[in-house]
């Protein structure tokens, strides 16, 4: 029998894999740049592109407000004029790459210790991921930026004084120079004087103001336009007040505040975000976090700049360092909020409503803000920090069946998730779920075809009895007006309202029902995109009837707001009998009463029956949809095992009997 795999034998396949997966993203992103016309890639370069597509170093570097960096910056790019636009493509994103890869492999290497071999190993590929999907670099990449040299210097010279050639002059001179491209890193300044690093502070500075009167003496005119007409660069790029800026002045701007009224509280805000931010900062820096401390400054510098555009955010990703947490369940909540915020944008971290929305339209603002001034991130000192508050999982159980392999993947834990974590991976799962539903083949004839393949299977089956009931449900009025309010408010309120029970009440059970769950959707992900499938009341010819939006011209249908944002032809498998069947097994489960569990289950026959009336499904539809249900119980009982635990296994179990699952007690 084969010996099982040693734990370092895993480590190399898994730092192999995350390489892997680190090289393939990072050639996608250089793909993707350099398959665009000339016309649409570096945008922000756009001021020094003449005729023929050859670099001029002539010219205003402000002439189309689209370069937003210093004049330092600009001084810096002009000896590409030399080079033509498509060789500095090529040169320009390998560049960058190659700066993206060394940032992330520095930002890795500052990792507050003590850090174990295998995290050491595994935070390298990690941070390149995690560098290459951030929208900050990827707009670096899209807009030709130089905004990855500053955060890279500031790191070398505040995490790594050693390999930035000490922590005095030279570390000052590198952080100096980022000042020149950034002029927010001047932040960093009173940092370094209350850590202890003042002669790097003050040759920062140096640095700074002789670069800075360097670029006036060269260029006086734009310096003037930089400095003092667009006052450091606020004018520049789009609009202050336009989504892209997320900064305080921003944020004020786009609440309808303007003159000296909004320019009085925006100074009084900054000014106590700076102090708030600084001083945190200088603790954990003292505390021997050197990363993060840089983190929360850069997340200053983001929040009190006057504009502060994406691809000057990317001092929000090093906040990833910060552990938060004193249960280990939690530990993750931070760490995926900032990769969330980092990555996806806001219409897919919230709903598009006018209550959350403008939490999604800032929220690189306020993560920002609360990384700088709310959120508790952990000192090394505390006994917390590598000695969270484990999780309970409960012990490997035989199946009860034998002949049902177990793989053992994952132990089961027995406590409640953090619930902030749920609900941002339930908003993406189904922002994922809507996309991949959407995005499936929506072809009408070949959906066309497959629907009269489902109506020949049912005739020769003899279980054809949608048309039928269709014309019997839609000649009675309140039947009618009955199964359609039904049909679009049953199908998320039961199943929500059921996870938020299992959470409260039934933690255990709330992790294998909720797993399960999402297996079997993302089964019917699968059946939505290979087999498309008109729904009855979308099948011409046939004479069913749609009772929700009556007679349809099939040729430019119209569902009001569901035409654009659903796929009408994913049919099979039917979630509304998946999620409900689901609903019905889950209560059968952990219903204390015999007529609780009844009513449980008779809630999938109910949907069964409105899905057939309103000829929203086949039969057939069902049958999938109870297919991918019982897939997603049997993978995640082939993953965990039994999903009921003996009550007297469990912290506060309130009686001796495996009925039901337990609140633990204090959780």
């Amino acid at each position: 029998m084969a010996s099982p795999p040693r734990a370092g034998s895993r480590t190399v396949v898994a730092l192999a894999a995350l390489w892997l997966v680190a090289v393939l993203l990072a050639a996608r992103q250089a793909a993707v740049v350099l398959r665009r016309p000339p016309e649409r890639r570096f945008t922000d370069l756009a001021s020094w592109i003449g005729d023929h597509g050859v670099l001029r170093a002539r010219g205003s570097f402000y002439d189309t407000d689209q370069f937003t960096g210093t004049p330092f910056a600009g001084l810096v790019l002009k000896p590409l004029t030399a080079a033509a636009e498509h060789s500095l493509g090529i040169v320009w994103t390998f560049g960058t790459l190659l700066l993206v890869v060394a940032l992330a492999l520095v930002a890795a290497r500052a990792l507050p210790g003590p850090v174990s071999r295998r995290t050491g190993l595994l935070a390298a590929p990690v941070a390149v991921i995690l560098a290459v999907l951030s929208l900050p670099v990827r707009n670096t990449f899209n807009l030709g930026q130089t905004s990855i040299i500053p955060v890279l210097l500031v790191l070398l010279a505040c995490c790594l004084p050693r390999l930035a050639g000490g922590s005095g002059h030279a570390g000052g001179v590198l952080i100096g120079v980022a000042a020149a491209l950034q002029p927010a890193v001047l932040l960093f300044v009173p940092l370094l004087w209350l850590t202890g690093r003042r002669r790097a502070a003050v040759t920062t500075g140096a640095t700074f103001a002789a670069l800075t009167a360097l670029a006036w003496a060269a260029v006086p005119d734009d310096s003037w336009t930089y400095w003092v007409h667009h006052l450091a660069g606020a004018g520049l790029g789009d609009k202050p007040d336009s989504l892209a800026n997320q900064s305080l002045h921003g944020l004020l701007l786009r609440i309808g505040l303007h003159g000296p009224v909004e320019v009085t509280l925006y100074l009084l805000l900054a000014a106590a975000v700076a102090v708030t931010g600084l001083r945190r900062a200088v603790r954990y820096a003292r505390d021997g976090q050197p990363l993060l401390a840089t983190a929360i400054t850069g997340c200053v510098a983001v929040a009190v700049s006057p504009t502060a555009w994406q691809h000057q955010q990317l001092w929000l990703l090093l906040a990833v360092c910060g552990r938060v947490g004193k249960r280990r369940a939690d530990r993750m909540v931070w760490p995926v909020l900032v990769v969330l915020v980092m990555t996806l944008t806001s219409r897919v971290l919230v709903p598009d409503n006018p209550v959350l929305g403008p939490v999604g339209d800032n929220a690189p603002l306020l993560a920002a803000l609360a990384a700088a001034c709310l959120v508790p991130f952990l000192s090394c000192r505390s006994a917390a920090w590598n000695r969270p508050t484990p999780t309970p999982f409960a012990e490997p159980q035989p199946g009860r069946f034998s002949w049902v392999p177990l793989l053992g993947f994952w132990r089961r834990p027995l406590n409640r998730p953090n619930l902030l974590l749920e609900l941002m991976l339930i908003r993406v799962g189904y922002f994922v779920y809507s996309y991949i539903r959407g995005s499936a083949p929506d072809e009408r004839s070949v959906a066309e075809h497959h629907g009269r393949q489902i109506l020949g299977i049912e005739k020769f089956l003899h279980v054809d009895v949608e048309h039928g009931f269709n014309h019997f449900v839609a000649g009675v009025d309140w039947l009618t007006d009955g199964m359609n309010y039904y049909y679009g408010t049953f199908h998320f309120l039961v199943p929500l309202s059921l996870l938020g029970f299992l959470y409260l009440r039934r933690p255990a059970t709330y992790r294998w029902a909720r797993t399960a769950l999402a297996l079997a959707t993302l089964l019917a992900l699968i059946g939505f995109w290979a087999y498309p499938l008109a729904p009855p009341r979308l099948m011409p010819g046939h004479g069913f009837i749609d009772t929700a939006n009556g007679p349809q011209d099939l040729d430019n249908p119209d569902y009001g707001a569901l035409t654009e944002l659903s796929n009408q032809y994913a049919a099979m498998p039917s979630l509304h009998i998946g999620w409900s069947l689901w609903c019905g097994v889950v209560i059968a489960m952990v219903a204390p009463k015999p007529w609780m569990k009844a009513l449980g289950m008779l809630y999938p026959l109910l949907t069964f029956t409105v899905i057939v009336g309103t000829a929203n499904h086949y039969v057939l539809d069902a049958l999938g949809g109870a297919t991918v249900v019982a897939c997603g119980f049997a993978i995640q009982y082939a993953l965990t095992g039994p999903g009921r635990q003996a009550l007297a296994k469990l912290p506060g179990a309130r009686e001796p009997s495996d009925a039901a699952e337990p609140l633990p007690a204090g959780r």
